[in-house]
């Protein structure tokens, strides 16, 4: 077996007993977080398959909210997350559902703060990593290993090319994309992980684009985020 980073073969650093349910957990709250773009008023987390069985034992829920208020695997903060995040304004419910086609450590994240809402639904599937496969209704695949841009649009033709030569023309590699639509010429979503970061002036040429509707950028390589 080839592995692309250390990371991949010992895991990550971390507070709690296991990378699946905690160190995987905290990388799905960072994620959905970082698609927001804020810090959430109100949060609600359904969990699914081992996720739901024992969430409290194994600090999944504390894990979760930690990532939600941004905070690394290794933070200690996470063991007080869920007051922490009283403290700071974000009510977090917590529900189990069942669903036979999901992973088996799968979280739905449904972040609100005033009439924003996004749902993200991510699944930790060993070792600290990660695996998103929907945002906002988008059947959409992605990991977080690399800075992911998210383009929400209206689907006509041209605009994967107007995106993409964008990106391009500033010197930022593509290493994976997937798209997802609710119809022809309907809304759609266009994930984009890149090898660089993407500059605030990328993302606000792609985001003058007609039919773009909001853009953001989802980096777990970096630090926390201000708040």
């Amino acid at each position: 077996m080839r592995f692309k980073d250390v990371f991949s073969i010992i895991g990550p650093s971390m507070v709690g007993p296991s990378s699946s349910h905690t160190a995987g957990a905290v990388r799905i709250g960072r994620a959905a977080r970082r698609i927001f773009g804020e810090l959430p008023d109100q949060v609600e987390i359904k969990l699914y398959g081992s996720f739901a069985d024992t969430y409290r034992g194994h600090g999944t829920d504390l894990a979760l909210v930690g990532g939600l208020l941004d905070y690394e695997t290794d933070d200690m903060r996470i063991r007080d997350a869920l007051e922490l995040a009283d403290q700071a304004g974000m009510a977090v419910t917590f529900a189990t559902g069942s669903n036979m086609s999901v992973h088996p450590n799968t979280a739905k994240l449904t972040l609100r703060r005033g009439s924003r809402e996004d749902v993200v639904t991510g699944s930790s599937i060993g070792g600290g990593n990660i695996e998103l496969m929907g945002v906002n209704g988008f059947d959409v695949k992605f990991t977080m290993n690399y800075p992911t841009l998210l383009v929400f649009h209206q689907d006509r033709p041209g605009m994967l090319a107007d995106m993409t030569k964008i990106l391009g023309s500033g010197g930022v590699n593509i290493g994976y994309m997937d798209v997802d639509r609710k119809g022809r010429s309907g809304d759609a979503l266009t994930v984009i992980e890149t090898d660089e970061p993407v500059s605030a002036e990328l993302m606000a040429q792609i985001d003058r684009l007609p039919d773009v509707t909001r853009v953001c950028l989802a980096d777990l390589t970096g630090g926390e985020v201000k708040r």
